[in-house]
């Protein structure tokens, strides 16, 4: 059971964003805010979501990227944080597993998600 309030308080959190319906195994493009100092940017973070966990406003989204020199890179980002401007599906993945933890060890071609086809 949860507090009334904290449940009124976090359905509110969600109301004033719009999150696309995305999961495991979809290439995302995420604009994140970068605070350096007294000013801030927006950096765009392009990745395959390789997990999601949690629900309401504690929810979060695992994504990796391939950076320089071939080396992951993963990120975890709370779905509904005010640092994420917005969330870009690029490609939608077809997959069969929740958990895509798989990929740390895959590289290369063997690294690569099916896209999934709607007809």
């Amino acid at each position: 059971m949860r507090n009334k309030y904290i449940e009124n308080f976090e359905a509110s959190q969600i109301a004033t964003k719009t999150i696309p319906a995305f999961r495991a195994g979809d290439t995302l493009r995420l604009a994140v805010t970068i605070k350096e100092g007294e000013k801030s940017r927006v950096q765009s973070y392009e990745g395959v979501c390789i997990a999601r966990s949690g629900q309401g406003t504690a929810s979060t989204m695992n994504v990796r990227k391939i950076g320089a020199n071939g080396v992951g890179i993963e990120r975890i980002f709370p779905v509904y944080s005010d640092s994420i401007e917005e969330i870009k599906v690029l490609r939608r993945g077809r997959v069969r597993r929740a958990k895509l933890y798989y990929l740390r060890g895959l590289a290369g071609k063997k690294a690569r998600i099916e896209e999934l086809r709607r007809k």
